[in-house]
């Protein structure tokens, strides 16, 4: 058996990863010479039969493998089961903005993980959640009215809503003491805080009472709802909104198991690999989702495109498409005389390297036998010297 995984390895007929796990799933089971023998044959040959040809159009065919299904997809925004405020686009609209690469999807959501440590314990999942969920001052008062006599704002906090937050009375005045930058003064008292601002002008009180209800007292920025689910390796909490490097800092946060939806962090965040990853799980989950059985391999053909410069490019006129070097390809998909007058003023040489511009000058395209430009002649003479 070792002669054979090494002769393997030394004939490199298998990719190295490959062959680990082969190596891996045989050495577990109980198998004769000859079974073993079968399966490293019909390995191999499954393998040598899911090459690509040289020269085929893997770019055409990806996009119909795509493409096509993807007529069948649904236009909704699915809702986890029992949690109504907690909802995720699925479906086509999802599928836009993974290959948009857009900035702020419709819905973003993490998943965090706790540490093994708490994992199973619900009430530090609370704490940690309370800890993530963004709290506006709105969100913890029953009234915020403009005291004429005082000159001041006053802003009456709920008992109820407090407690559920974990806030204290002194925590949420410390919080905007902290946002008014010493534009003012704050006066707590019980379940009320007053607000006097620097400049006590009527107009200056209602345009503070208006800015102040939008004050963050707790929590992370964009993170708006936090649910709490039991799942099989501990509590799990999922969010409404992301801010991937803020919740990396959250105290209790397993940083090796956590996940958002938002390619944009992901990249900011941990970096392109990182995210050229995130764009084929999620690709692949939204398609899987639909029932969808699209082979991997065009999903990580259109993920390598969208990261292949080292920065995260949508699939556009203002992306991948519109950054060809040919002039005429860049013509031929979207706003066309533009691209035409910007290269005949600069002078711009197209090298004639791809499809469309060999299309539009009804030229051989470079693809099939016409990538070839070397012949056999099949006459020559078997001594290999050639007659002058």
């Amino acid at each position: 058996m070792e002669k054979r995984f090494a002769k393997m390895r030394e004939e490199r007929r298998l990719p190295p990863k490959v062959m680990d796990e082969l190596v891996t799933k045989i050495s577990r089971l109980n198998v004769t010479k000859k079974e073993f023998d079968e399966i490293c044959d019909n390995v191999i040959e499954s393998y040598e039969r899911s090459l690509v040809e040289p020269g085929e159009a893997v770019g055409t065919v990806a996009a119909q493998s795509i493409g096509e299904p993807g007529t069948q997809m649904t236009l909704r925004t699915f809702h986890y089961a029992g949690v109504a405020e907690l909802s995720v686009t699925q479906g086509l609209p999802r599928l836009i903005e993974i290959v948009d690469a857009r900035n702020n999807p419709s819905t973003p959501t993490m998943k965090i993980h706790l540490d093994n440590k708490i994992a199973s314990d619900r009430n530090d999942a609370k704490r940690i959640a309370r800890d993530i969920e963004m709290v506006l001052v709105e969100s913890v008062a029953s009234n915020i009215s403009i005291d004429l006599l005082r000159q001041a704002i006053d802003i009456r906090l709920d008992p109820e809503l407090m407690e559920d937050k974990g806030l204290s009375v002194e925590s949420v005045a410390e919080a905007i003491q902290e946002k008014l930058k010493g534009k003012g003064e704050v006066e707590p008292g019980d379940n009320v805080i007053f607000v006097y601002p620097a400049n006590d002008t009527l107009a200056e009180l209602q345009r503070l009472s208006e800015k102040i209800r939008d004050f963050r007292v707790k929590g992370i920025n964009d993170v708006t709802h936090v649910v709490i689910r039991k799942e099989p390796d501990g509590y799990v909490l999922y969010t409404e909104g992301s801010n991937l490097q803020d919740a990396l800092e959250i105290d209790g946060v397993n940083p090796h198991k956590i996940y958002t939806n938002n390619l944009r962090e992901i990249y900011q965040v941990l970096g392109i690999e990182a995210t050229r990853n995130a764009i084929i799980k999620e690709a692949m989950n939204v398609l899987r989702e639909q029932g969808m059985d699209v082979d991997i391999r065009h999903i990580v053909l259109v993920a390598d495109m969208m990261t292949t410069d080292g920065s995260i490019s949508q699939i556009g006129r203002h992306g991948i498409s519109g950054s060809k070097n040919s002039a005429l390809a860049r013509a031929a998909f979207e706003v066309t005389i533009k691209h035409l007058l910007g290269a005949g003023i600069a002078g711009t040489k197209d090298p004639l390297r791809g499809i469309t511009e060999n299309v539009i000058l009804g030229q051989l395209i470079p693809l099939g036998t016409g990538s070839i430009d070397l012949l056999m002649n099949p006459q020559a003479p078997a001594s290999g010297k050639t007659k002058k």
